[in-house]
């Protein structure tokens, strides 16, 4: 049993980390944040624009502030932006203050998964196959660090994905409070 306050969502864009995310937060009564959705909050803006205006690593910054303040808190199910893992001290956080869950996704997934979506300003380019293998070949490593469980989502639905998280979760992670 490994105890956490809360439970954090890392992996690449396309494993299903806001859909399973806000599934499993409804099974375990928890708060359900997704971190890029807090981060336009916060700018008051879109991600496209934060990237247009500042840039990647302009956006890293809104994203390192955002954890931060988010794992300050108790009792969330946090679904991560896919390079939150970039970052030595978003690393370390996420494995202080929360119980991790890497889902995995094949890059032929994601190029299914996200043939539609024009939203990531990393794929608006007409490589997008090379530029997730990339991606996956640098983040990989990263998630496996911070990870307590790993599951693959390529053959499964969100329902199912969902109910066998919830069987290994319960078997694996106890909620804790937050010490200061």
């Amino acid at each position: 049993m490994n105890p956490a306050p809360n439970l954090i969502l890392v992996g690449p864009m396309g494993a299903g980390k806001s859909c399973i995310g806000r599934r499993l937060a409804e099974r375990f009564t928890l708060e359900f944040i997704d971190a890029d959705q807090a981060i336009v909050e916060a700018a008051g803006t879109s991600i496209n624009t934060i990237f247009e205006h500042v840039g990647e690593a302009g956006f890293r910054q809104y994203e390192r502030q955002v954890l931060a303040d988010l794992l300050q808190r108790s009792g969330i199910l946090l679904s991560t932006g896919g390079g939150a893992v970039l970052d030595a001290d978003n690393r370390r956080l996420i494995r202080e203050r929360g119980f991790v869950v890497y889902l995995r996704v094949s890059v032929d997934s994601q190029l299914q998964r996200l043939q539609r979506d024009r939203t990531r300003p990393l794929l608006q380019r007409p490589d997008r196959e090379q530029v997730l293998q990339a991606m996956a070949r640098q983040r990989d490593p990263l998630y496996r660090e911070v990870a307590d469980l790993t599951f693959n989502t390529d053959t499964c639905t969100p329902t199912d994905a969902t109910a066998q998280l919830v069987l290994r979760l319960a078997a694996q992670w106890q909620m804790t409070e937050l010490r200061a």
